[in-house]
């Protein structure tokens, strides 16, 4: 039996989310197409007969202009720490940057796997160009990958398990991830926030449950600005109805959920807030 935890970083909106609920088989991570969609260490869990993988989700690296921004790129580094096997994901449709290269200095790239993900997205030249752009990182291997697709992730997935200690499993067989229930409900609702929102807002939201009895469950969407209220309700309580209906069918049958608003004036500027949110 082999088991450990591997922490996939990099910049936002590579497709982490996607990759660690790909690799586990279920999700436990929300998606968006919104940079910065993930503002916590979010673990997911594969167990098998011969090895549970215990996958590490991270917020994308960026620069902070908030902070918020500042927290979660903490949470990110922080991420990089006491885990067996350190993944830098890169998107195969942009080219490496800067802040790839920001990322894969601040781990040991030696010991590091650099996957290539998104390759279901691109011509094979273009991806040779990637592969080549970052083969001089020295990392330890380098996979390239579709989360979407799939293709890929079983090759990646069995080096990454050849990687790990032996030792016990750290979760229950049937376990996928440690996120509180509380905390899942609240980023699912915050999901369907993110796709049905545009321009800034979707950053300035943030989700909480409140209160939880039987099938009821009431949920604090926080915005900044009296304005965005209204913007979040939308025109007759259209798009709010939109979200709690999105969010439900994820949840269990029979389950109520209520949802409300309120203005946090600048909670994203404001670390007594952030840490209120649970950031």
């Amino acid at each position: 039996m082999r088991s450990g935890f591997v922490s996939l970083v990099g910049r936002p909106n590579v497709g982490k989310s996607t990759l660690v609920n790909a690799l586990c088989g279920h999700k436990v991570s929300i998606v968006s197409d919104k940079p910065q969609t993930t503002r916590t260490r979010v673990r997911g869990v594969l167990t098998r007969d011969d090895a549970q993988v215990v996958f590490v989700d991270t917020p994308g690296l960026h620069k902070p202009v908030t902070a918020l921004g500042e927290r979660v790129n903490a949470t990110a580094l922080d991420a990089m720490s006491d885990v067996d096997v350190v993944c830098l994901v890169v998107d195969a449709t942009k080219p490496v940057g800067t802040g790839d290269r920001w990322v894969a200095e601040r781990l040991d790239a030696t010991d590091a796997v650099v996957i290539v993900n998104k390759i279901d997205r691109v011509q094979p030249d273009r991806l040779l160009a990637q592969l080549g752009a970052v083969s001089d990182l020295g990392a330890e291997g380098y996979f390239p990958v579709s989360a979407r697709t799939g293709e890929g992730l079983s090759a990646l997935l069995e080096h990454l398990v050849a990687r790990l200690p032996e030792g016990p499993a750290y979760f229950d067989a049937d376990q996928v991830t440690d996120l509180p229930e509380e905390t899942w409900v609240a980023e699912l609702v915050r999901e369907q926030l993110l796709a049905l929102t545009r321009d800034e807002l979707p950053y300035s939201i943030a989700t909480r449950v409140t209160e939880w009895e039987g099938p009821r469950i009431r949920c604090e969407i926080v915005v900044e600005r009296p304005s965005q209220k209204g913007m979040v309700i939308g025109r007759k309580g259209e798009l709010l109805k939109a979200v709690g209906i999105a969010a439900r069918r994820q949840l269990p049958p029979g389950t109520y959920l209520e949802l409300h608003v309120t203005v946090d004036k600048d909670w994203q500027r404001r670390p007594d807030r952030i840490e209120r949110l649970g950031y």
